[in-house]
């Protein structure tokens, strides 16, 4: 056996294979799409805190699934080998948002179409998936849910309370209440009629309101 027999069939033939170039423009396309899905994340993030490592992430998941996506396609072993690696890993990190798992999805589909070579249906579908996003996500309305806890001294005062934010509001929900000793405490989801906080105010105004507050409500609720 010479030294050219023992790399024949090594990773160095393989090597000769792959084509430099096509292997610059899909990772060029890849990053491309990946800052796109990146700015469309920073424009429809609607949150308090926002994660820069996140956006970052978005980025580098395009980029590694149209690395896999070349390995997997250049070789059928290889790609079964892949299919069973990557089974067995398990992902514990916990997406509060839901639409972060949207960009997640988007991020790893990206890389899988510029990965297999539809450039065109990966560039136009980004496109069309970020106006998509933009048009929606940010599209502001009017009927913002709220959620208006007050703390009250006795029954007399929650009638009047209700019969005001009843006439003051477009819809209204009970929440939650809670009795002791010391009062009351009513938690209600509100509409109300314009973005106005006047009706705090008013309602402070009635006799036994010792305390009113209004919190922007997301639509989740644990009691």
């Amino acid at each position: 056996m010479t030294f050219n027999d023992i790399f024949k069939s090594s990773f160095l033939e393989k090597a000769a294979e792959f084509s430099i170039l096509d292997v610059g423009i899909a990772m060029l396309l890849s990053f491309a799409i990946g800052l796109f899905i990146f700015f469309v994340y920073k424009k429809t993030f609607a949150g308090v805190m926002y994660s820069a490592s996140f956006g970052v992430s978005i980025m580098a998941m395009t980029l590694i699934t149209t690395l896999i996506i070349l390995a997997v396609t250049s070789n059928i072993i290889l790609s079964l080998g892949m299919v069973g690696a990557l089974s067995i890993v398990r992902f514990r990190t916990a997406v509060k948002e839901p639409l972060d798992i949207a960009f997640l999805f988007w991020a790893i589909s990206a890389g899988i179409v510029i990965g297999a070579g539809l450039i065109p249906l990966g560039i136009i579908g980004s496109v069309f998936i970020g106006i998509i996003l933009l048009v929606f996500v940010n599209r502001k309305s009017s009927d913002t849910p709220y959620i208006l806890v007050l703390n009250l001294e006795n029954d007399k005062a929650e009638d009047d309370c209700i019969e005001m934010i009843r006439a003051k509001t477009k819809k209204n929900l009970i929440k939650a209440k809670t009795v002791s000793k010391s009062g009351i405490e009513l938690t209600v989801e509100v509409r109300l009629l314009d973005m106005s906080a006047k009706l705090l105010n008013e309602l402070l105004a009635i006799n036994g309101v010792n305390n009113a507050c209004l919190v922007s409500y997301n639509g989740e609720y644990t009691a």
